[in-house]
């Protein structure tokens, strides 16, 4: 059996149009069923590398582009804490801050693939249309608050064996209440697991672009068929 073209006069509008828009970006013919598993293909890897290269030893400690410094105040503060002779205990909390995300980042890939799996035509549709980080910003739509759930406990207890987080939490509540970081900031539980998320889109947005760039360098049939200009 031939598989359906998708053209203007075919009824049911948004798969058309999804398709139609995918065969022009890719030069070729491409039908609804190919579209969404090239969209889904595309999710699969770009989640799947961004967690490869931050959920490990590193990940993020050796990763400038994500590295989870001290937010602006308390950065400042611990310069004072360094020329005090304490950069041991300023450098012991830093790192305890990215081994935290290190350690969370592992459990986001459940929830990616869950995403990826419950992805409709409408969001195919988005994506495909969409920009360089459409993708991306699929995933955190989806997965950005579960995934706030899941990484807290694991940052909770990566945290709490270093003495210097205690300080952290009773200087950074002070300086949210006056305005000098957010809110979201005021514990280093809650700052890390929204810089360790940060990380985790950032890398998956690069991955995308990535993707979308040169689908051909996947080695993937498919992404090159619905990607590939």
């Amino acid at each position: 059996m031939k598989r359906r073209k998708f053209t203007a006069v075919v009824c049911f509008a948004p798969v058309p149009a999804f398709a139609m828009r995918v065969s022009k970006a890719a030069g070729t013919d491409v039908g609804e069923g190919d579209a969404a598993l090239g969209v889904r293909t595309a999710l699969e890897q770009g989640a799947a590398a961004a967690v490869g290269l931050l959920g490990r030893p590193d990940g993020f400690l050796g990763n400038p582009k994500v590295r989870i410094e001290l937010p602006g105040a308390l950065n400042d503060a611990a310069k004072l804490l360094r020329a005090t002779g304490q950069q041991r205990r300023v450098d012991e909390l830093v790192t305890a801050m990215n081994r935290a995300a290190e350690a969370a980042v592992p459990l986001a890939k459940p929830l990616l693939v869950n995403a990826v799996k419950s992805m409709s035509v409408e969001d195919a549709r988005q994506i495909v249309g969409g920009g360089n980080d459409s993708a991306t910003q699929f995933f955190a739509r989806k997965t950005r608050e579960p995934l706030t759930q899941k990484f807290l406990p694991i940052v909770t207890r990566a945290t709490q064996k270093v003495a210097l987080a205690d300080k952290y939490n009773a200087v950074a509540q002070r300086a949210a209440s006056l305005g000098l970081l957010k809110p979201s900031d005021a514990t280093v539980q809650q700052y890390v697991t929204q810089r360790a998320l940060d990380g985790l889109f950032l890398m998956i947005g690069e991955e995308e672009r990535k993707i979308r760039s040169d689908p051909i360098a996947t080695g993937s049939a498919i992404l090159a068929k619905v990607f590939g200009r």
